[in-house]
């Protein structure tokens, strides 16, 4: 894969795995297309359950399995796209025991089906495959699995594939759009080893040569760059955490050498979960329960087995990436990448392109956090502080049915976004009602852009169009300029789209007040030599023009 263009210098994990088409540029092939869209090959069916059964070989770093698709007769066609990347091979495909030709073509397999599929029908298909999946480089940044070992030597496991897919070590329908509704993931690991996966451990076989099979059922649905495989020389602790559905399991697993620290760093679980659920709702997945898992690289935010690899110290690898002091007042991925079941996990994008839903909300629950724990003026200080750190090169949105994200700015410039829609709300209980609102209407759905816009707009009560437009496909801060003849004072939206238009709170000679500018010049009676500042909650630039 190749590696990111952007945020490498700011050294953002897995939290920023965007994909390899993120870097080429708009330079798109068919095969972006293929992965990117809702080919006919997809659309006439539906996914309802995965039955992955794996078997994992360290020795030569290979993994060897099956995956039996259920899914939906929508309409009746017989062609079905799934995909699985090279070095990946699909080795057969069959349906009620007899095998069906399958044809490749680079990362699509197409099964040509021979039984009727007449709409309506539950049907399945089981498709054995093998191979040595692709390594990732620089995990998470680049998708793949990585093979390591831990300080004792023992082999050290896991895969990390957002952006890049899930069909990097597993057959499956790679688009987001599409989730099964739940799913069983069965691992067979050497002996003295035990993979942690999705969902709630069912099962545990011991097999004659000492290797075990772990059996996981997540019964919820679940997208499949969520769906994950650690293996390590795991030890087990757990907790509870009583919260608005009732008593939650917590479940942590992590190298034996490190159960100490993880035992006292683990904590900031509850304190995540009070902000979390207070802010946006219930925890979406209390069937499955809530587990960190250690790994070999800095985490990331698969379903209801959270990853995790901060080195047991708060910040995101100690530093603090606001500069104000209060991002040291967290361990960055526990709240991070937990803020993801909410949005990327139970509230998924259809398309990349819109991967904002996940990244903008996610990084602005971090500011969230600190408001429940240490008040507003600390959310506030930190919200403000990750703006150093935006770089508008291109819009937050993507394009479409390529899989290609829009620009990293989708975490602090649309953090800030979100921060800034607070202010214009002025309200903190109607703002909380629309984040758990959010999680509510949207309860275990995938969704568009404009799914989410319309909703805010209600919700807030104006049209916000002219804001979404602003911030997430332009690159440009609007600017509040603003100038004085006499008594007369002018002010006016610059450096904006068409037609922008957003209420801001200023202070004016040391009064608080609102005013409505548009992009056509507005006035107001003042003072002479009037002090005029722009609330810094707000994520625009002020200019004092000279008068005419």
């Amino acid at each position: 894969m190749k590696k990111h263009h952007f945020f490498r210098t700011l050294a953002l994990g897995g939290l920023l795995s965007l994909g390899a088409t993120a870097a080429q540029a708009q330079e798109f092939t068919r095969q972006d297309t293929l992965r990117g869209s809702i080919t006919p090959e997809r659309a006439w069916w539906d996914l309802t359950f995965y039955d992955l059964s794996i078997s994992v070989n360290p020795q030569d770093s290979s993994l060897q399995g099956s995956n039996i698709i259920r899914y939906k007769v929508l309409e009746p066609k017989q062609r079905m796209q799934v995909d699985l990347q090279p070095p990946m091979r699909i080795q057969k495909v069959t349906q009620n025991g007899k095998e069906l030709p399958v044809q490749r073509d680079g990362n699509v397999w197409y099964v040509q089906l021979q039984e009727p599929q007449k709409a309506g029908e539950e049907k399945a298909i089981e498709v054995f495959y093998g191979g040595r999946p692709q390594v990732s480089e620089n995990p998470p940044w680049s998708g793949g699995m990585t093979w390591q070992r831990d300080d004792n030597g023992k082999p050290f496991i896991a895969t990390s594939v957002q952006g890049d897919g899930a069909s990097l070590w597993w057959p499956c329908k790679d688009h987001m759009y599409d989730e099964p509704d739940s799913m069983r993931i069965s691992v067979r690991t050497p002996k003295g080893l035990m993979d942690v996966s999705n969902g709630r451990l069912k099962d545990v076989q011991e097999h004659a040569d000492g290797s075990k099979t772990y059996s996981w059922y997540v019964a919820n649905p679940i997208n499949n760059y969520g769906v994950n495989v650690n293996i390590g020389d795991y030890v087990h602790f757990s907790d509870t955490y009583k919260g608005e559905k009732g008593e939650l399991d917590l479940n942590y697993y992590v190298l034996r050498d490190n159960l100490e620290k993880a035992k006292k760093q683990f904590t900031q679980t509850n304190q995540m979960l009070q902000a979390f659920e207070h802010w946006f709702g219930p925890y979406p997945f209390y069937e499955d329960g809530f587990k960190l898992v250690e790994v070999p690289y800095l985490g990331m935010e698969h379903q209801s087995s959270v990853t995790y690899g901060n080195g047991y110290q708060n910040g995101y690898l100690g530093r603090d990436l606001s500069g104000t002091g209060w991002g040291l007042k967290f361990d960055y991925i526990i709240v991070h990448e937990a803020g993801h079941e909410w949005f990327a996990n139970n509230i998924t994008y259809k398309d990349i392109a819109d991967m904002w839903i996940h990244e903008s909300f996610t990084d602005y629950s971090e500011s969230l956090f600190l408001d429940y724990h240490y008040g507003t003026q600390a959310a506030n200080e930190y919200i403000i502080g990750l703006r150093k750190n935006i770089r508008n090169d291109r819009p937050i949105i993507g394009k479409y049915d390529v899989n290609y994200p829009g620009s990293g700015d989708m975490y602090f410039k649309g953090a800030n976004m979100l921060h800034t829609l607070r202010q214009v709300v002025n309200d903190d209980e109607k703002w909380r009602s629309i984040l758990r609102g959010l999680n509510k209407e949207f309860y275990h759905q995938t969704v568009t852009t404009q799914q989410i816009e319309i909703y805010l707009s209600q919700q807030v009560g104006r049209d916000l169009a002219p804001v979404f437009d602003q911030y997430l496909r332009d690159v440009r801060i609007p600017r509040f300029e603003y100038k004085q003849d006499g008594k007369k004072l002018q002010y006016r939206w610059a450096n904006t789209v068409e037609n922008f238009d957003m209420p801001v709170k200023v202070t004016l000679n040391g009064q608080e007040q609102w005013l409505e500018p548009t992009t056509q010049w507005q006035e107001l009676k003042a003072k002479k030599n009037a002090k005029l500042t722009v609330d810094q909650n707000f994520y625009v630039t002020s200019q004092k023009l000279k008068a005419a």
